[in-house]
Parts: C-alpha cells; sequence; structure tokens
C-alpha cells in the first residue's frame, strides 16, 4: 500500500514520518518546492519521547503533480490523505488532488469543522471515494523537516453513509488501512457512525480552539480559572443543543469528555491559538460558524458561537 500525503503540517508530517517508519511508503505533496526538496534530499525527523527518529521519505511539491507519470500515480488500495486545513481547500489545492486520483485511489480528509467534505466531492473526479476521519493526537511541526509528536491519541474513519452501494468493498480497503497503521504504531479504528463522531469532534473543538485563542491559552490551563470555566460551560451547552438538534446522538458529546481532552492534552496549543499566533487565517468558519450556521437552518439562537468567531476572526 502506498499513500500520499497532501500536507506537511504538523498532522501529515507526524502521521506520515511514523507511516514511513513503519515500512509504508509515502510520498508528501508540499506547498514549497523548498519543502519538498528538503524532505526528499534530506528526509524528516519525528522528535517523540525526546528522541529523534530521521526517516526517509519522497515528496513532490503540489506544483509537480500533474508531471508525475502513469506510474507515480496511486492506484485502487492506495490512499490519498488531506491533511490540509479548510482554508487551504483551494481550487489549486483539489485540482492537484484531483490528477492524482485519476487511478482509483481513495482519499481520506482529516479536516476540522464541517462542509469540507462536500467541497471536496465537488471538486475531485465523480465516484472518488471520499473517507471522513477525525484524529485526537497530537502534533507541532517545528521547522520544515521536523515534527513533534505531543499527544497520544487515535484517527477513526469510515464511510459517512455505510449504507450505500459497494460499502463493503470499502469496508475491506478500510480494514486494510487499519492494518497498515497498526504495523506503524498508530492507533486506529473504523466507525460506522461517522456523522455522530463528526458531531462530536466538532463541538469539542467548538469550545476548546476559539477559547484557547481568544485568552491565549494552552488547552490545559482553559478551565482552571472561574471565568473562562463558566464560558466554556456556556458554550457547550448552546453548541450540544444546536448539534443535538441536527443529529448528534444523546449520549455523545458529554462535559465531562470537554475535561478529559483539555487534561489530556494540556500541554498542547491549539490549532487556532498556534495559527492566530502565526497571523495565519484559522478555521474558525468550519467551527463555530459552521454551529452557527446549522442554528440558522434549524432557526435556533447561536449568539456565544456568532460571538467568538467575531472575535477570532478579528485576531487574524
Amino acid at each position: 500500500m502506498r499513500i500520499i500525503i497532501v500536507g506537511a503540517g504538523s498532522l501529515g508530517m507526524m502521521y506520515g514520518l511514523r507511516l514511513a517508519r513503519g515500512g509504508t511508503g509515502v510520498t508528501f505533496v508540499t506547498r514549497s518546492g523548498e519543502q519538498a526538496s528538503l524532505l526528499a534530499e534530506k528526509g524528516g525527523i519525528l522528535v517523540e519521547n525526546g528522541e529523534d527518529c530521521h526517516v526517509s521519505v519522497n515528496a513532490v511539491s503540489m506544483a509537480s503533480c500533474a508531471a508525475l507519470g502513469e506510474e507515480e500515480l496511486p492506484s485502487e488500495g492506495d490512499w490519498i490523505w488531506l491533511t490540509v486545513k479548510q482554508a487551504q481547500l483551494t481550487e489549486e489545492l483539489l485540482a492537484a488532488v484531483s490528477s492524482l486520483c485519476a487511478r482509483g485511489a481513495a482519499v481520506l480528509c482529516l479536516q476540522n469543522g464541517i462542509g469540507h467534505l462536500t467541497r471536496i466531492a465537488r471538486g475531485l473526479p465523480a465516484g472518488t471515494r471520499i473517507v471522513p476521519a477525525i484524529s485526537t493526537e497530537g502534533a507541532l511541526r517545528e521547522s520544515p523537516g521536523k515534527v513533534r509528536y505531543t499527544g497520544r491519541g487515535s484517527l477513526t474513519f469510515g464511510a459517512l453513509r455505510p449504507d450505500m452501494p459497494g460499502a463493503e468493498e470499502e469496508e475491506i480497503t478500510q480494514k486494510m488501512l487499519v492494518d497498515v497503521l497498526s504495523v506503524a504504531g498508530i492507533s486506529a479504528e473504523l466507525s460506522n457512525q461517522m456523522e455522530n463522531r463528526i458531531y462530536e469532534k466538532l463541538l469539542i473543538n467548538a469550545v476548546i480552539n476559539p477559547l484557547t485563542a481568544i485568552y491565549g491559552v494552552k488547552n490545559g490551563e482553559l478551565p482552571l480559572h472561574p471565568v473562562r470555566l463558566r464560558l466554556m460551560s456556556a458554550l457547550f451547552i448552546e453548541s450540544r443543543a444546536i448539534l443535538a438538534r441536527v443529529g448528534l446522538n444523546e449520549d455523545a458529546g458529554s462535559w465531562e469528555k470537554v475535561l478529559a481532552v483539555c487534561e489530556a492534552t494540556a500541554a498542547n496549543e491549539s490549532s487556532m491559538l498556534r495559527d492566530v499566533q502565526a497571523g495565519r487565517a484559522t478555521e474558525i468558519d468550519w467551527i463555530n460558524g459552521g454551529i452557527a450556521a446549522l442554528a440558522r437552518e434549524a432557526e435556533l439562537p447561536s449568539p456565544l458561537n456568532d460571538a467568538v468567531a467575531v472575535m477570532v476572526r478579528a485576531l487574524h
């Protein structure tokens, strides 16, 4: 099995280097030619448990995708992982991914928030197998060739519509990927309730990410101040009520789980906080903005989600 990872940021590099270290053929597709050259010539460095591990990988720039030969393209049984953030899902990027899909590889989508699956489907060839995924692992890219593995978690993926024709064949391919991930030491599971899992991850992100960005604190610090804790709780209650109306299961997305994530990732900076600190566009429009859009469709109020979305946009 070959895996092409589109996006060599924190999450993409962390997974790609661990897979390559485990013996899987990995190729990175990077935004810049400089990063592609660095990874192809010198490999990448994975920092885990305080130790540096040098890993050899292939890498090409996004601009070079169209020039790949037939033998270099992934085929059925192979995977293309989209690990870029939602703001980077441009027409140019999806055109590059389209050129990689020519021989039937499945596409694993690792974006936060909602709305991306529809955009990706519209931008890729008809019939492309698009598989949503959520990750609870932590990573921090320290340089274009180096990433630190900061928090052990798991990768969950599966068909959004498991009752669709061909689902059994797709499940076989997905189980093969689980086996490959297991060999690489990556905890992974298949789920036939991905919509619910996506909503649950959205709920957790909607509480933690914007507030860590606004207050400028790490995940573990967020609930330690009583004012922040009350705001977390209010945002959680509002967001959960909206998501419950559109499909979140009653037994999913507990307040205790939000606090548990803060504790488990206490030393981590959320991706939204890092984006704000770096002056990059955040995913706020697809997280709290996405929940606010669902609220409008359901004719529900969403004042807190609207407010934090406005504040984070002002920090861009």
